[in-house]
C-alpha cells in the first residue's frame, strides 16, 4: 500500500509568508511615525525647548515652567526627537511666549457676584527648523477653561488645564503639517 504523506494546511503557507512580509515591511516604515499619530521630518533628530517666556500679567505663578514641561512631554516623550539643551547644536528650536492671561466672569448671580469665571491664555509659538532654516510652526494659540471663583485653588487649576489644551494644539499643529 502506497501511503502518501499529506501536509495539512499547505494552502495557508504562501499567504502567511506574504502577510508576514507585508507586516514586516510596514513596521519598518513606522520609524518616522509614532503611534501617537505624530510625524516628524526625518532630517530632524533633536529639539531644543528653552523656558517659555511669560509676558502676561498673570496672577498665577509658574505658568512658564508648566508650559515648558508640557512641550517637553509632547515633543520629546511622544516622538523620536531627543532633547538638546544647547539650541545652537539642535536641529530645531521650539519657543513659546505667553502673551495674554485673561480672567473674566462668565456668569453672575442676582447679587452681582461672579459664579463662574473664565481663564483665557494666549501663547505665541515658533518651531524653527534649523537644518533647513525655515519655520515649521509660527502662530498664536489660545485656550480657555472655566472655574468656580469661590474655590481658591480653582483659578490655578483652570489655568493649567488651559495650558494642557494649548500644548496639545501646538503638538497637533506641529506634527500634522507634513
Amino acid at each position: 500500500m502506497n501511503h502518501r504523506q499529506v501536509r495539512p494546511y499547505r494552502i495557508f503557507e504562501w499567504p502567511c509568508v506574504v502577510v508576514l512580509l507585508l507586516v514586516a515591511g510596514s513596521l519598518s516604515a513606522c520609524r518616522y511615525y509614532s503611534f501617537t499619530g505624530a510625524t516628524i521630518q526625518e532630517h530632524l533628530a533633536t529639539i531644543s525647548i528653552p523656558l517659555v517666556d511669560d509676558a502676561s500679567l498673570s496672577t498665577v505663578t509658574g505658568l512658564e515652567d508648566e508650559l515648558t514641561e508640557l512641550f517637553v512631554d509632547r515633543f520629546v516623550r511622544q516622538t523620536r526627537l531627543a532633547l538638546e539643551q544647547d539650541e545652537f547644536r539642535s536641529d530645531s528650536v521650539l519657543r513659546g511666549r505667553i502673551t495674554r492671561y485673561e480672567n473674566m466672569p462668565t456668569s453672575v448671580s442676582g447679587d452681582e457676584q461672579a459664579t463662574r469665571n473664565r481663564v483665557t491664555i494666549t501663547v505665541q509659538v515658533t518651531w524653527q527648523d534649523r537644518v533647513e532654516n525655515r519655520p515649521i510652526v509660527e502662530r498664536t494659540f489660545s485656550a480657555f477653561e472655566e472655574y468656580d471663583p469661590g474655590d481658591p485653588d480653582s483659578e490655578e487649576e483652570a489655568a493649567r488645564d488651559a495650558l494642557v489644551k494649548i500644548a496639545d494644539d501646538v503638538f497637533t499643529a506641529a506634527t500634522s503639517n507634513w
